[in-house]
């Protein structure tokens, strides 16, 4: 499944050829639920190049780029550890398809992600094991820098709107996979 929002604009500065020869970037997102069948979404603190961020639609889920040689499923432990501080989880089950979509137009300053099209992501269920204190998403490293500010949890079946409209579609095919795990928890 691909989700592509219109591209191919004068105003974007970017011709149609470069915009679709692009290749995505290999990502995992991770839908992480707590005993009560709800998800973990956080808020970012900043737009990060073509990752924009618009006013009302902040929130998240927990994502993040595949290291080269990197297993999907490793990244999403990797990720979710470094996004969050969470550690202790049980595996409930990973989408087979791998879901894209194209960033929105970009003129921004120069940045890491700008010679990519859009993303390409493994998606992920988990279950929270540890307690809420284990929640961390303001912490920083070298390595991983502070990408939000404030986390809650949330029904699955909400979070597509609180999202960017450009990964709206990305989250509407999440809840038909896991919402199964909301259910019953």
């Amino acid at each position: 499944m691909r989700i592509s929002p219109p591209f191919c604009r004068a105003s974007s500065g970017r011709g149609c050829a470069e915009a679709v020869t692009k290749p995505y970037r290999a990502n995992v997102g991770i839908c992480v639920f707590n005993a009560h069948g709800r998800v973990l979404i956080a808020r970012r603190i900043a737009s990060d190049g073509p990752e924009i961020i618009l006013p009302g639609f902040e929130w998240q889920m927990p994502q993040g780029g595949i290291d080269p040689d990197e297993d999907p499923k490793v990244a999403a432990h990797r990720e979710l550890r470094e996004e969050t501080g969470i550690t202790h989880v049980t595996p409930l089950a990973a989408l087979d398809e791998w879901l894209s979509y194209d960033f929105p137009s970009y003129t921004g300053p120069p940045h890491r992600l700008d010679r990519f099209r859009g993303q390409r992501q493994r998606w992920f269920a988990m279950r929270h094991d540890g307690p809420d204190a284990d929640i961390d998403v303001t912490r920083a490293t070298p390595e991983a820098p502070q990408e939000f500010d404030a986390w809650r949890w949330e029904s699955l079946e909400r979070v597509p709107d609180l999202v960017v409209p450009f990964r709206r579609p990305i989250y509407e095919r999440v809840v038909q996979a896991f919402m199964r795990f909301a259910r019953r928890m």
